[in-house]
């Protein structure tokens, strides 16, 4: 009964079983169940509207059944189980086991009955069994579930009382599992009620307590948790699960204030190690973050490989941006039992790439096996593979990687056009791109990426289509808008169009750099040489791009300042010597 778990499972495997069960229990002989049963499998088949007929709903006679009767009636209902008839093995069961009164017949009558959802069948044969076996420690638990189940919970307070009466031993632990067994009633309210009574059945216990606050809680009664959770540390002071209890209440009214008392409580028991974590978390909420720190270390005091404190500590660390420090921890972390290591290997690598420690920081991304940052982790080392000029072990480290779901495949792919596309296969980059979309045709990214490929390679029709049909889908995707204008503002086409799909872009991300540009790139072509000027200086002084500069250079040419525009173009080109944009208006304005 510990905990108070129950769950109806029904096994399709048990037929013979179950017929040497009931034939034990009513002394009849394996031989003899045996006949019988194979008496009844040479008699013809009949259909299951003949069977049915069989079967007499509970309660409707009191004759006893024969043996024959019995393993008959039991191999119907695991018949019909197997079958997928569930409903009519939960009637022969009833039938039968009403009759009998037979314990492993109530027993396995419940377990289908409830399987079934046919709780009054349930809670007949559950009650039943009780009254015949009122030792069993199953039988009430199966009757409360049953109880919960079926939301007929009038008699529940006693029957729980009465269970945990005859497990003194556990009552403790019994009390607490109160909340969980009745986490399946829908009324929050009923189930604190229920509680209520059946704790105040044992007043000097301090697990009642604990239980009446978790479930005054959960049905929102906020004072009455704090009161219960109160009184549960006055019976056991130093009990750590009603001090967090208590904290956790508290924090809803004041953080301020469960940092105080669990700062008490630590000063009283320095060993409470949970107290401890959990007020570390606390002042980091606050952003106090050298107490933290000391909680963590203190931690630490007392369990060396705690994985939680380790890995919190190289966190806060890393908020402080004290490397050293984050790096010490996460490598004792690394040393830990802890089973997932992936996060640590993961800020490891951003913690050599920082330094500029390369081959380090690979190393440390290759470890990754899996979770949340695992793609992320093959993304930043195609991209230092790339840096030292590795092209074809980035393709490889991408395309070798094992995405969870579409969106990391997708990303995953994405990437790798983007090295595609950076080494001149601007056709491979599209293809890998246009098969992905192929399955997902509705993908925004896919079509976002492969419209922009669809342009560089000189389909302009099929990169509107792709881009109108973003739009569609995502009507405030900024980028899709901007892209589609900017296009048409670059070709000089339908001035007005682009300008009006610049704007909108501007008005859903008006700090945006890349839509700035743009809307100065129109004005530039619609001939407002000033307006074109102001935005493209937006822009830049949010972001030093180079195509930007070489947007402002070309205005300032057009504006008659070619010194200006030299100047711009000259001094971006020292900070990007290989931007092709850039060049390539360089070499128009000054061959």
């Amino acid at each position: 009964m510990n905990a108070f778990r129950v769950a109806f499972r029904v096994n399709f495997r048990q037929t013979r079983l179950t017929v040497l069960a009931i034939a034990l229990a009513t002394g009849v002989s394996l031989a003899a169940a045996a006949d019988d049963t194979t008496t009844h499998r040479k008699r013809p088949v009949r259909s299951e509207r003949a069977v049915a007929a069989t079967v007499v709903e509970p309660g409707a006679t009191d004759a006893s059944p024969s043996i024959g009767q019995v393993v008959f009636q039991v191999l119907l209902g695991e018949i019909a189980l197997r079958r997928g008839e569930a409903p009519l093995a939960a009637t022969a069961y009833a039938d039968l086991a009403l009759k009998t009164q037979d314990p492993k017949l109530l027993e396995r009558t419940v377990e289908i009955a409830g399987f079934t959802r046919r709780f009054d069948l349930a809670l007949q044969a559950a009650q039943r069994w009780v009254e015949v076996e009122p030792d069993s420690k199953q039988a009430p638990l199966m009757l409360a579930s049953v109880m919960i189940m079926s939301n007929q919970t009038e008699n529940l307070p006693a029957l729980l009382i009465r269970m945990l009466e005859q497990d003194r031993a556990a009552l403790g632990d019994n009390l607490l599992g109160l909340n969980r067994m009745l986490a399946r009633l829908p009324d929050r309210v009923s189930a604190f009620h229920i509680i209520e009574r059946v704790g105040r059945a044992f007043p000097d216990q301090a697990e009642a307590h604990y239980a009446i606050s978790v479930a005054a809680a959960g049905a929102g009664q906020q004072e009455r948790a704090r009161a219960e959770a109160r009184r549960a540390l006055e019976d056991r002071p130093d009990w750590e699960i009603a001090a967090l209890l208590h904290a956790q209440l508290l924090t809803r009214l004041s953080p301020v204030e469960s940092i105080d008392f669990l700062q008490g409580f630590a000063d009283r028991y320095p060993k409470a190690r949970d107290v401890r974590m959990q007020l570390a978390r606390l002042l980091v909420g606050q952003k106090r973050y050298d107490d933290a720190r000391r909680q963590f270390n203190a931690v630490l005091d007392l369990s060396p490989d705690s994985a939680d404190a380790l890995f919190s500590l190289g966190i806060l660390a890393l908020q402080q941006n004290d490397l050293d420090e984050a790096e010490k921890q996460f490598k004792r972390f690394l040393a830990s039992p802890a089973t997932d290591k992936n996060y640590a290997y993961f800020f490891l690598g951003q913690i050599a790439e920082e330094r500029g420690k390369s081959a380090e920081a690979l190393g440390y991304y290759a470890q990754l096996t899996g979770g949340e940052h695992y793609v992320q982790a093959r993304l930043r080392g195609a991209r230092l593979l790339i840096d030292q000029g590795r092209f074809d072990e980035a393709q490889r480290l991408l395309a070798s990687a094992k995405a969870s779901s579409a969106d990391e495949r997708t990303q995953l792919a994405i990437a790798e056009a983007g090295l595609l596309r950076d080494a001149k296969q601007s056709q491979q980059a599209f293809d890998l791109l246009d098969a992905l979309l192929a399955k997902q045709p509705d993908q925004p990214d896919l079509l976002y990426e492969s419209a922009l490929l669809a342009e560089k390679l000189g389909n302009i029709p099929l990169m509107e289509t792709r881009l109108r049909r973003l739009i569609e889908l995502r009507p405030d995707s900024a980028q899709a808008y901007n892209a589609l204008g900017y296009s048409l503002a670059d070709r000089n086409e339908r001035l007005a169009e682009a300008r009006e799909l610049i704007e909108r872009a501007l008005k859903l991300s008006p700090e945006d750099y890349f839509i700035l540009d743009s809307m100065g790139w129109v004005l530039f072509r619609q001939g407002d040489l000033a307006g074109a000027l102001d935005y493209l200086q937006q822009a830049y002084a949010r972001r030093d791009d180079p195509e930007i500069a070489a947007h402002i250079g070309e205005v300032l040419w057009a504006q008659g300042r070619p010194e200006d525009a030299r100047k711009m173009w000259l001094e971006a080109q020292k900070k990007h010597p290989a931007n092709e944009a850039l060049s390539e208006v360089i070499k128009k304005f000054l061959p």
